[in-house]
């Protein structure tokens, strides 16, 4: 059971999750468990660190949402290992990259939601906010504006980055878009 828990975070790391959505894969497994059950074994992989849940933050409300966040592993190479050579979403495992480096960096991060729209991270430290989408590549202009656009909806000032493998950088009315290497080597 731990086994199948432990999977499914893996393949979903970078999409929301809910005990429900565990539960209902388990099930339909042909296994049984329960939702108490199963938040008991997802809270006992969190409090060990070998995953982290970030919660949603209404930007607009300024609150917490209780539902549906995410869960980020400790190891990219477990992840790797368990769910074999077949599941290549590099784009998530870029996402759990840039999710660690911010907790490196001291930032408390969460997940913005805004009119709709997601926003990869919210990053707060002391006083101060970083928005932060992450994509494998920007080049194609639908992919560019569906990931500029929630960070253009942002009412606030606060830096905004739009971070990719792109080896190219730019400004788009104040979002700066960022090669991920040249960031993660950047502190």
């Amino acid at each position: 059971m731990l086994q199948n828990i432990v999977k499914f975070l893996c393949s979903s790391v970078g999409s929301s999750v809910s005990v429900t959505n565990i539960t209902d894969y388990i099930n339909n497994s042909g296994r049984s468990i329960t939702q108490k059950t199963a938040y008991k074994y997802v809270k006992a992989l969190s409090d060990s660190y070998l995953f982290y849940p970030v919660e949603r933050y209404n930007i607009k409300g300024k609150n917490l949402l209780k539902t549906l966040g995410k869960y980020y592993t400790v190891d990219s190479g477990l992840r790797n290992h368990l769910l074999s050579a077949t599941n290549t979403d590099v784009g998530h495992q870029v996402e759990n990259i840039v999710y660690l480096e911010l907790l490196r960096r001291g930032y408390r991060v969460t997940i913005g939601k805004l009119d709709g729209k997601e926003i990869d991270f919210v990053a707060t430290k002391q006083n101060t906010k970083e928005y932060y989408q992450v994509a494998l590549t920007a080049l194609d202009e639908r992919v560019q504006e569906r990931e500029l656009d929630p960070l253009r909806r942002v009412g606030d000032n606060y830096p905004k980055y739009l971070l990719t493998l792109d080896f190219i950088s730019g400004d788009y009315e104040g979002i700066k878009q960022v090669n991920l290497i040249d960031w993660l080597l950047a502190e």
